[in-house]
């Protein structure tokens, strides 16, 4: 179990090291619709319909339409399993995070012979050229708009700066050589980069890389402010490894990709070019998001005009399920580690550990245990709170808890809401800040007090014992004793 983690293959040969963490199956699935609707009861878990649950990932075998392919499906839908791969206690990734920020190591540009992800080449000049038949992008639900790329890592430069940055985004492949790309408002680097390009009517070169490092995955989902405009995320993956994230030069556009990336995608985001989600489709939806609905499909995006597909010899597609517990992996871990440097810089030593709550996506929702010391700081956990909101603006609720609370067991974290917490003092509101367009309450039809679409009430929920009253909330102490001297097998 000593072999590096390097890229996707190095990461599945850990998994299949590793009891339980991965399955299998050669039996063919069709990927619109079917592969979601399978990998929904092994492991998706997160904010997908019930019945669903935490599980290990899955490798399919066989692709209806795609021959020779083979897609990997949650292979981070599990903490667990992402403190295997990130080679870290599961409950420490967010401090192991926030180091990696602070200890950053750019991404370097290798030479060619490193160019695993352009062992094989399909240019869009070729006879035949569909990326609908090169990639083997699975639909979520019969309801989506088209086929998407759920875990790109879409790689872009500011034309003036040559600032880079790394994200992922919803990509809907629209034709034989289109894609729509969704952004969020004001949320991602390569949003502004686009618009920069597009102000100065010039298409902006985007390379997708698909089936890399996990860490790399992770990394790209910081936001602002802890990752400002013209950090490279990319080099948090660095940090997180020890070395640079190797990048190669693409073959059609003048832009870099992962190296050894098993697809990547060549383009072009057009300047004035915009298409319906959904043109293929007509359901009015996009695909499954985090909240755990299916988003809705936008009137206008903006177009990825596909230069080329390349990838590697027998290459392995990665996806995911928009609402599974693999979103709660990839937003929630950078949103812990983004509150941690937040409140460790203005309080040292009270918050113990933060965690983004599966239930709200990695993004709307926050545990915080904080430890009172000394009469002063009573006050400081609902400042915590605040600056939590400060360290990731898409967050929408936050419940406090002592350092004697699991914040990782839902269970213990109701059981101090329903003993240590009173409705009329302890639960404070923030009406009227912007939040994120895709939690559907967050609109105007729901409440008097919102103004706009994406506007939300925030709340904090403080289930902390009050200082001067601890010594009547301590837990029913038990003798310790050592459980194999009686179930040697007891993990």
């Amino acid at each position: 179990m000593s072999k590096e983690v390097i890229d996707l293959r190095s990461a599945l040969e850990l998994l299949e090291r590793l009891p339980g963490q991965m399955v299998h199956t050669d039996v063919e699935v069709d990927p619109a619709a079917e592969l979601a609707g399978v990998y929904r009861h092994v492991g998706a878990g997160g904010t997908v319909a019930r019945p669903t649950r935490k599980g290990p990932a899955m490798t399919f075998n066989k692709i209806k339409g795609h021959p020779g392919a083979r897609v990997v499906i949650g292979l981070l839908a599990s903490r667990e399993r992402v403190g295997h791969l990130l080679n870290h206690d599961p409950e420490r990734l967010g401090f192991l995070l926030r180091d990696a920020v602070k200890n950053a190591i750019d991404p370097v540009v290798a030479g060619r012979e490193k160019a695993l992800c352009q062992e094989v080449v399909h240019l869009a000049t070729d006879e035949g050229f569909d990326i609908r038949e090169l990639i083997p992008a699975p639909t979520n639900t019969p309801e989506d708009a088209g086929p998407y790329i759920t875990l790109g890592m879409c790689y872009a430069s500011d034309i003036e700066t040559g600032e880079s940055d790394v994200t992922i985004h919803r990509l809907c492949l629209q034709g034989k050589d289109e894609m729509s790309m969704f952004f969020t408002p004001g949320a991602r680097h390569l949003g502004a980069f686009r618009e920069k390009a597009e102000a100065l009517g010039k298409p902006l070169p985007i390379s997708i890389s698909i089936g890399v490092d996990p860490a790399i995955e992770i990394a790209s989902c910081f936001e602002p402010p802890t990752t400002p405009l013209g950090f490279n995320e990319l080099s948090i993956a660095g940090a997180i490894r020890g070395k640079a994230v190797e990048l190669v030069p693409c073959l059609t556009i003048d832009e870099k990709c992962i190296a050894n990336a098993e697809y990547v995608v060549e383009g072009e985001l057009l300047a004035g070019k915009r298409v319906r989600e959904d043109q293929n489709t007509h359901t009015g939806k996009a695909m499954p998001e985090f909240p755990g609905y299916t988003g809705p499909a936008s009137p206008e995006l903006p177009v990825i005009k596909v230069r080329a597909v390349t990838h590697r010899k027998n290459p392995i597609m990665q996806t995911c399920i928009g609402p599974s517990e693999e979103h709660v992996s990839m937003a929630g871990i950078p949103t812990e580690a983004s509150i941690l440097d937040m409140v460790e810089r203005a309080m040292p030593g009270r918050v113990r550990n933060v965690y983004a709550h599966s239930s709200g996506g990695g993004k709307f929702l926050a545990v915080i245990q904080f430890r009172k010391s000394v009469p002063s700081d009573e006050g400081r956990q609902r400042q915590a709170a605040l600056l939590a909101f400060s360290a990731f603006p898409e967050l929408k609720q936050v419940i406090l808890v002592d350092e004697d609370v699991d914040i990782f067991d839902t269970n213990d974290v109701l059981w101090a809401m329903t003993t240590r917490m009173q409705a009329d003092v302890d639960i404070i509101t923030i009406p009227g800040v912007r939040c994120h367009p895709l939690d559907p309450s967050n609109d105007p039809a729901c409440s008097w007090s919102i103004r706009d679409h994406g506007i939300a009430c925030k709340t904090i929920y403080d289930a902390t014992v009050p200082y001067a009253e601890k010594h009547r909330f301590r837990r029913a102490e038990f003798l310790e004793v050592d459980v194999k001297k009686f179930l040697p097998d007891f993990e």
